[in-house]
């Protein structure tokens, strides 16, 4: 059992209520196998449940050891927690005797604990270690790692996961930087950041986006993503849905691209001697995409990047019948 203090921060779980009825946890299906891929405080999870029957499941997946500390303090029977990526979905259920299930949720991104906890070195507004590790027990750290890469894979990560036009100069100052000292604290690479960019979008820092650059960079979110959405595919059941909440670019243009292969099948030439039964069919549907809501967003400001999709999987031969339980 982990045994880890969690530090209060406030966290509203964006897209509460519509994330979950996105599911569609009604009728039968109430009765599901469900995962919450992304646990973080647990407000999905938590919903979820609310409305599950007696005999259905709930696993969940963090790398955070705070949000596994959360989730353990839930005391429920059909819930599980599971200390890793969703990208281990597949063998991660599977050992659990589960191979579809009748959801999946994910909320990617970074939750407002992390943010807020100056010690996890996630934010440059308040001073702290610059670790950025969403799972402390792997990996290195941000420092370490701005330590020892080159100018060039700087620049090439800045650019790609920050989408910052200013990479080659942030890149050059920071290899300039460290030259005087290690860059070790937040405030100290924001404060190199500030020095390299030399105009500012209104209202935003000039290291917001060099920071999410190299917390996506660190945590390797984009190449979990890429295999989590597969692997997720893979354990839905005909008639399960997939709803992903992103909040970037990068992210929602991955979901959107996944969903759309899965949804726009290429058909053949009407010319060609082809019966109806025997053409390509889509393998998902595309069900909707949202945005929180302005009142939402008036409560809460940082879910105003917020996008969700959601897509069911459609039965190719055989009806849906629900999930291994």
């Amino acid at each position: 059992m982990t045994q880890l203090t969690v530090p209060e921060f406030q966290h509203r779980t964006v897209l509460l209520d519509e994330a979950v009825d996105a599911l569609d946890l009604t009728g039968d299906r109430a009765h599901g196998v469900y995962v919450d891929g992304t646990f973080g405080r647990g407000g999905h999870s938590r919903l979820i449940l609310s409305r599950l029957a007696a005999d259905a499941r709930l696993i969940g997946f963090d790398k955070d050891l705070q949000a596994i500390a959360t989730a353990e303090q839930i005391g429920d029977s059909r819930f599980e927690i599971v200390h890793d990526s969703f990208a281990t979905m597949t063998a991660s259920l599977a050992a659990r005797g589960v191979q579809q299930v009748d959801g999946i949720l994910l909320d990617l991104g970074i939750s407002s604990p992390q943010v807020d906890d100056a010690a996890r070195g996630f934010s440059f507004r308040n001073d702290g270690p610059l670790d950025m590790r969403m799972d402390t027990t792997r990996g290195i750290s941000a420092a370490e790692w701005l330590a020892v890469e080159t100018e060039q894979n700087l620049e090439k990560v800045i650019r790609d996961y920050g989408e910052e036009r200013f990479a080659f100069q942030i890149a050059k100052a920071i290899v300039a930087g460290r030259a005087v000292q290690p860059i070790s604290s937040t405030r100290q690479l924001a404060g190199i950041v500030a020095g390299a960019v030399k105009t500012r979008e209104k209202g935003k820092d000039p290291a917001t986006r060099t920071f999410q650059a190299i917390r996506i960079f660190i945590n390797k979110e984009l190449e979990d993503l890429e295999i989590g959405l597969n692997q997720a595919y893979a354990c839905l059941a005909p008639g399960a849905r997939m709803a992903v909440i992103s909040f970037h670019s990068l992210e929602d243009r991955m979901v959107k691209r996944f969903f759309a292969s899965k949804a726009n099948v290429e058909q053949p030439d009407r010319r060609l001697p082809i019966r109806a039964v025997d053409l390509p069919q889509p393998e998902m549907k595309l069900i909707s995409k949202m945005k929180p809501s302005d009142a939402e967003i008036e409560g809460n400001p940082r879910s105003r990047s917020a996008v969700m999709r959601v897509a069911q999987r459609l039965p190719l031969a055989a009806p849906a019948h629900g999930g291994a339980r």
